[in-house]
Parts: C-alpha cells; structure tokens; sequence
C-alpha cells in the first residue's frame, strides 16, 4: 500500500460516523484518530497473528497490538478454542462457575508471590481497588504515584492529575502526590513531609528502563519503615518481562499487584493480587469494616477467563517471554542500523526493553518532536507498518522484522530531508498528531 496514492476513503468516513457517536471517535483515548496523520488513521476490520486489515482492504504489519494486550498475536488459536468451548456451556451464572476456581488456582501459581486474586475487567478497577484497600488498610487518605509513569486509572485520584482533569474536584487530586521512579531520597523525603498519610506507593516496577539496581529493594524498605501498601501496577510487565510479571524478575514483593492486557490476550480480564490479609479486607474471613473491594458483574466471565489461561499455559509452554525479548532485539538492532545509516541515528531513537520498544522522534535540536513523529508515523503507514510503538507481539516474524526493518530506512531518508531543511511541515501533509493528555481538544 502506499498512502500517497491512497487515503483511507472508507476509513475516513467510518472515522467520521465514530465522532458521531462516539466521544473521541474511540473507546480508548489512545486509539484516537488525533494519534495519527491527518486521514490517516486506519479503521481495522480484521486481523490474524501480527497483521491487520483495515475496511479500506489494506494489511498492515502491526505493533503494540491491542495497546500492548494481544501479546501472542490476533485470533491466537490456543486462546479463541479456549474461549469457544466456555461460550457454549454459557458465560455468566447467579453463583461463581468452578471456572473462577481454576482461574484462580492458575494464576496463582503463574505468580507465586500472590496469595489471593479477584479478577475484572479492566486495569483501572483493579488499580483504583488496590488504592481503596491501602487507604482502608492504613486508615490513610493520600496516594503516592510515581510521576514518571504515564497512567494507573480513569478513576478521579489519577486523572485529577492530569491536564485532562476537568469533572474532578480539586481535592480530590490533591490528595494524589507524587514521587519520581528511581530516587529513593526524593521518595524518603516525600513519605516524610505527608508522615502517616500515605496510604500507599503506586508505581511501575519497570518501563523504559531498567529499574536502578536496588531501587525496588529500597521502595519495599521504605513501605515497611513508613507503614504504607507498595503496589505494583503490572499492567504491561506482567508476562512481557517474565509470566510471574516483574515482581517475579527482580525478586522484590510488593503487597499488592495488578495485572491485565496481555493477560487475555485481547480478551478483558485484569486481576488485583496480594497478601491473604490484605486481601481478605474485601472479603467475608475477618472481623474489620468490610471494603467494597471488586464487585462486577462481568469480572468473571468464563470466556475472559478461559482466554487468560490459555494464555498463561501458552506463556510456559512455548516460552513466549523469551521469544519477545529475541524478536525485540532483532527489531531494535535493524532499527538503530537503518537510522543510522541514513544519518538520523540520534534523532529516531528506540528505546525500552527489548519485549516492550518504543520510539523518540526528535527534532533538529535533539527535542521530542509531534511533527516529526507525524513525518515518521506517515512514512511508516505507507509502507504498511502500523506503529504506534515499536512493540512486539509473539506472532512476528523474521520477515516482519525486516520488511519492517526496510520501511523505518525508507522513513528515515525522508527524516533527514526535514531535518536538513529544518522544517518538517512539507512532509506531514495536515496536522501533527496530538499527545494523549491535553487540557483543550
């Protein structure tokens, strides 16, 4: 496909019928069509290991597939013969299905370092649960995130932190503060300033980079010293670093975990998991206040659960952790290579570990760059690579890598012209994309 010579008709126009009824044009903010060139913003109407088709017919090599949730590729046959057999027996039942049993029993030993798990639908209610918990716990009211993550929750104790805080009272989202990731002392000396009102530490365990050595280590001591919950969102660790989630790799348990997208593999399941008396708060075994924990009436759908084991089973057994780390490396070598060897090897910047890329697009002065990112996303939809990211999905393969591989080198040329003429714009054909969090639309 080439975008030059094609511009998405039928997408556009599903892409209008969506903003019709549909705030944003999707159902996640990040899927918007604003994260995209101007009409370029493909409408998917199938897709099958790493590729999609979009409804103007055209196939795409895709990463960061399902916002990093389908990490064992689409239609994955493993996981939809799973779900296929728990429809047929029926999906949702006034009492738990023995499926909640085994679910549980499977997880739990995916992730040894939990003792309970109560399962949901998306990662904001299991992170807004692990927050109720800790502060019902603690008897505490404030909420200590790690500022350099880019989001925990749709829920008001997060999103009143962001430029897209509109809706939320001011107090609440003063009762969330902030620490960065990676500094013990700034850390320390937050828990020390609000002494007995933290509730809990929310963070990562690992991103873009790998945690300092010691640093989990020393969170964990400063939760014990200073009496509050350390919960670990494991929403994209989970399974891309190890099946046991981060927590697992680097041997550091926090209280509480959460954990969802690849879980299902595109299937919505998410889980809070943690210590027995902690959890047990939101349960029917102790004699305190009863917490309103996770109460949904989807959370343990048969097929959600099915998808989820079958998941974990295909992790194990064919070492899908292993393969997306040597996929990535593979990806991020050709990668490096071709901008360089075009000359803008400190401008179009791969980052992150190698089961979870993602790419800087920075200008003439080395600064992060939204018409340079449109540049490079363009040239990028017209060599059939769909990229938001660089991440990887175990579907891909050799040839993926480096068809992909060729269209970045392609990509790149056309990047030093702009940055040689120091003026993108030429190349962008409409509007930049736009960041996720914005105060104004």
């Amino acid at each position: 496909m080439s975008t030059e010579e094609c511009d998405l008709p039928r997408s556009r126009r599903a892409n209008e019928r969506l903003h019709a009824m549909v705030p944003g044009g999707a159902h996640t903010y990040a899927k918007g069509d604003d994260q995209y060139p101007e009409n370029l913003a493909p409408v998917i109407s199938h897709g099958r290991g790493a590729h999609v088709w979009d409804v103007d017919g055209n196939r795409y090599i895709e990463y960061g597939s399902g916002l990093r949730s389908v990490s064992l590729g689409h239609a994955h046959p493993r996981v939809t013969e799973a779900v296929r057999r728990e429809i047929d027996r029926g999906s949702n039942f006034v009492r738990p299905s023995i499926v909640e049993v085994e679910a549980a029993e499977r997880f739990l030993a995916t992730v040894p370092t939990a003792e309970m798990v109560k399962f949901a639908k998306n990662g904001s209610d299991a992170t807004t649960a692990a927050v109720r918990l800790a502060r019902a716990a603690t008897g505490r009211p404030r909420v200590a995130v790690c500022a350099d993550h880019p989001f925990f929750s749709v829920d008001d104790w997060f999103i009143g932190t962001t430029p897209m805080s509109a809706g939320v009272p001011a107090q609440t989202g003063e009762l969330t503060v902030a620490f960065p990731y990676g500094d013990l002392a700034a850390t320390e000396e937050l828990l020390t300033r609000y002494r007995d009102e933290v509730a809990c530490l929310i963070l990562e365990p690992a991103t873009h980079a790998e945690p300092p050595p010691g640093y989990l280590a020393g969170l964990r001591e400063l939760a014990d010293r200073h009496g509050c919950v350390l919960v670990f969102d494991e929403m994209i660790t989970g399974f891309r670093w190890s099946e046991a989630g981060a927590q697992g790799l680097y041997g550091v348990v926090p209280d509480l975990s959460t954990f969802g997208k690849a879980l299902g593999n595109g299937f919505a399941v998410s889980a809070l998991a943690g210590r027995r008396d902690l959890m047990e708060r939101g349960g029917l075994r102790h004699p305190g206040d009863r917490v309103f924990l996770l109460s949904t009436t989807h959370g343990a759908e048969t097929h959600a659960l099915a998808a989820a084991m079958a998941v974990q089973t295909t992790y194990t057994e064919e070492g899908v952790s292993a393969r997306l780390h040597a996929l990535g490396e593979r990806l991020a070598a050709g990668v490096r290579d071709a901008a360089a060897s075009m000359g803008v090897g400190d401008h179009v910047v791969v980052r992150g570990r190698a089961s979870n890329l993602v790419f800087a697009t920075l200008d003439e002065n080395g600064q992060p760059s939204q018409p340079y990112r449109t540049l490079f996303l363009r040239r990028l939809l017209a060599g059939g690579v769909l990229a938001p990211s660089f991440v990887v999905s175990s579907a891909l393969g050799d040839d993926d890598i480096d068809r992909t591989v060729d269209v970045v080198a392609e990509a790149c040329a056309v990047y030093r012209k702009a940055l040689d003429a120091a003026d993108p714009t030429p190349w962008m054909a409409g509007r930049a994309v736009k960041p996720v969090f914005r105060r104004l639309a």
